[in-house]
C-alpha cells in the first residue's frame, strides 16, 4: 500500500508536468528543455528529502537510529550522505554507517542453491556483533568501526572510532534494513525506517509501463563497468541472483517502511542511454547475456540522449554516472 501510494503520487505528478511517456520526455528534449526538467526532478528530491528530515528532527529524543534499505541501485547511500546534510541542517549531528561493513568472513557466508555466495541474505552480516555495538553506541560508549575488505572477503578495523552525544543521529544504510530481525536489541522507538527504490514514473505510452527493474538494472551496469570493473554481460549475469535476493529479503518488509522515498528522476533513462549503449554493445553474439543486452538497447533507443552537464554534483544519479561531491 505505502509503496503503490509514493508510487502514485509520483505518477500523478509526472502526468500534471506532461512528461509522463517517452514521447513526451523526447519532446522536451528535441526542444532543448532537458535541462528544464533536471532541475525540477532534482528540486523534487530535494524537498521530499527535506520532508523525511523534518519528520526525524520532530522525534528527536526518542529517534537515535535511522535505517535506510531498498534494492540494489536504487541509490541508497547517496540518499543517506543527501539526508544527512538535511539533519545537520535542522541542528542535528548525523553519523552514517554502513551494513556492508558487517559481513561475515567469507568463509562464514552462506550460499544459495547454486553453491555461490548469498550476499544478500540476513545471514551474511554478523547481526550479534553488529547489534553490541549498536547498544554501545546507545549507551554512549566509543566503539572502534569495522570496514570489510571485499577483495579479500575479510573485515578488519581501521582505526575509526565512533562516539554518539545525546541528540545524536545515526544512520544506517544497507538491504536489510526493513527486516525486523536485524535489531533484536533495539527498541522499535529509538528506529525510523525508510525504504528507497528506484519507481520509474515514465512509460513507453499509456499501456505500456517501464519496469523498475530495468531501470536499476542500467545504473547497475553503468556503476558496475566504471567503479568494479565489471563488463555489462557480467552485470547481466548477476542480475537474476540479485532480484532473487531482493524477492526473499527486501521487498516482504519493504511495508515494514515509516516513510517511502522514489529515487527515480523523470529525465534519467535519457541521460543512462549515452553510457550504458557502448557497454552494452560490447557483450558479443556468443554470450548468453547477449539477447539481453540486445533488450535493453532497443529499450534505450525509444529514448533521445539527454546531457548530463547539468545534473548537480548531489544528484542521487552521479553514483553511478560519476562526478558526485560526495565521498563513498
Amino acid at each position: 500500500k505505502k509503496l503503490f501510494e509514493i508510487y502514485q503520487e509520483h505518477k500523478n505528478w509526472a502526468r500534471i508536468l506532461d512528461v509522463d511517456t517517452v514521447a513526451n520526455l523526447n519532446e522536451y528534449t528535441l526542444q532543448k528543455k532537458g535541462g528544464y526538467i533536471i532541475k525540477i526532478s532534482e528540486a523534487l528530491h530535494e524537498k521530499k528529502i527535506a520532508e523525511i528530515a523534518n519528520k526525524i528532527h520532530e522525534r528527536n529524543g526518542d529517534l537515535r537510529v535511522v535505517l535506510v534499505a531498498g534494492p540494489s541501485a536504487s541509490g541508497k547511500t547517496t540518499f543517506s550522505k543527501r539526508l544527512g546534510v538535511q539533519l545537520a541542517v535542522n541542528g542535528l549531528r548525523p553519523f552514517q554507517i554502513s551494513l556492508d561493513d558487517y559481513f561475515v568472513d567469507r568463509e562464514h557466508t552462506p550460499r544459495d542453491e547454486q553453491g555461490n555466495y548469498d550476499f544478500e541474505a540476513l545471514d551474511a552480516i554478523d547481526i550479534d556483533f553488529f547489534n553490541e555495538q549498536l547498544l554501545r553506541l546507545l549507551e554512549g560508549k566509543e566503539v572502534q568501526l569495522p570496514k570489510f575488505d571485499f577483495y579479500r572477503g575479510q573485515r578488519f578495523m581501521n582505526g575509526d572510532r565512533l562516539r554518539l552525544r545525546s541528540g545524536d543521529i545515526l544512520i544506517v544504510e544497507g538491504i536489510h534494513g526493513m527486516n525486523p530481525h536485524l535489531l533484536p536489541r533495539i527498541d522499535e522507538k529509538n528506529t525510523f525506517k525508510i525504504f528507497i527504490s528506484a519507481l520509474t514514473q515514465i512509460s513507453i505510452d499509456e499501456q505500456t509501463h517501464i519496469s523498475t527493474s530495468d531501470n536499476r538494472l542500467i545504473r547497475r551496469i553503468i556503476r558496475d563497468s566504471k567503479y568494479r570493473g565489471y563488463p555489462a554481460a557480467e552485470t547481466i549475469k548477476r542480475w537474476p541472483s540479485v532480484r532473487r535476493g531482493e524477492e526473499r529479503n527486501i521487498f516482504p518488509f519493504q511495508e515494514n517502511a515509516d516513510v517511502m522515498f522514489n529515487s527515480a528522476t523523470l529525465y534519467e533513462l535519457g541521460v543512462l542511454k549515452k553510457y550504458a549503449d557502448p557497454l552494452l554493445k560490447l557483450v558479443l553474439e556468443n554470450q548468453p547475456e547477449y539477447m539481453e543486452s540486445m533488450r535493453l538497447l532497443k529499450f534505450l533507443s525509444y529514448f533521445k540522449p539527454i546531457d548530463d552537464e547539468e545534473i548537480p554534483p548531489t544528484s542521487l544519479l552521479r553514483e553511478f554516472l560519476g562526478g558526485s561531491s560526495f565521498l563513498y
